[in-house]
């Protein structure tokens, strides 16, 4: 494949609203800002002195980030992936006072509920929403999981009907496109070349029959 050209920005910053970890003790580094706990909203603690302890970000299984490039005096903000439980990537974004309502564009990587999941919780700050989402093809595919002496179970799998019905304009895209002038790419389809991408080998794909219909 040519290489793809990409325009200069202004800057770029990215929010990790969702990870598997969180770390309140860590400190600034380099470019790297983390939250302060003493900054942080405060909840009510009956068992502290004082009555109140800091409102910490919360760490779930998934992945949620806020990208927001800067560039010719325009800000545009995508959120990529929205995380594993439906509040989690909104009391996130309430704690790290990140409104919703900037976000211009959503990229979801792939349709694992651990990176989905959040957008009922996006819906229900925005209500009725007219946005594009940018998804691969085979997001809709279901799959479920098979550990060796237990029955399988199957992952959820987002709504594609409760998705429109949202308000959400899916655009589904194979091959790398641009979302911003010519500067920030969604690379598409990344073929898994090594063993170690070879994927969880404990996961089945669930076939559907011909003319069986999309939830």
């Amino acid at each position: 494949m040519e290489p793809i050209a990409l325009e200069p920005i202004d800057g770029l910053t990215v929010t990790t609203l969702v990870d598997n970890v969180t770390d309140s003790l860590l400190a600034d580094e380099g470019p790297a800002k983390r939250p302060s706990m003493a900054a942080a909203p405060r909840i009510p603690a009956r068992l502290i002195a004082g009555g109140e302890s800091d409102d910490a970000l919360r760490a779930e299984h998934g992945f949620s980030a806020l990208v927001k490039i800067e560039k010719g005096g325009r800000e545009t903000c995508v959120l990529f992936d929205a995380g594993r439980t439906p509040d989690g990537l909104v009391a996130n974004m309430r704690r790290l006072d990140l409104p919703p309502g900037e976000i211009d564009i959503i990229v979801l990587s792939h349709g694992h509920w651990d990176h989905t999941t959040g957008m009922d919780g996006l819906v229900g700050r925005l209500g009725s929403v007219n946005m594009p989402v940018l998804i691969h093809p085979e997001f809709w595919s279901r799959r479920r999981l098979a550990f060796p002496g237990r029955d399988p179970v199957e992952l959820p799998s987002t709504s594609k009907s409760a998705l429109q019905g949202a308000g959400f304009e899916i655009v589904e895209q194979r091959q790398p496109s641009f979302l911003l002038d010519g500067s920030l790419l969604v690379t598409g389809e990344v073929d898994r070349t090594t063993e170690f991408e070879r994927g969880f080998p404990d996961t089945r794909r669930i076939e559907l029959a011909r003319g069986s219909p999309t939830r």
